[in-house]
């Protein structure tokens, strides 16, 4: 098992750290209602996926 041999200093670690980053939701427009939802996903204001009616929209 690998085990560090020195302590890594915390520039090191924070610079390591700097390239975790979130990236943004891609979004698609609903082909019926055409609000922006994610794709492969159903859609929260219609309910539809596929062009076909999955969920009652809330």
């Amino acid at each position: 098992m690998a085990v560090p041999k020195r302590k890594m200093s915390r520039s090191n670690t924070r610079t390591r750290r700097s390239q975790w980053k979130a990236s943004r939701p891609v979004l698609v427009n609903c082909p019926r209602c055409r609000d922006p939802k994610q794709p492969h996903i159903a859609c929260p204001s219609c309910g539809t996926y596929n062009n076909r009616q999955v969920t009652n929209p809330a």
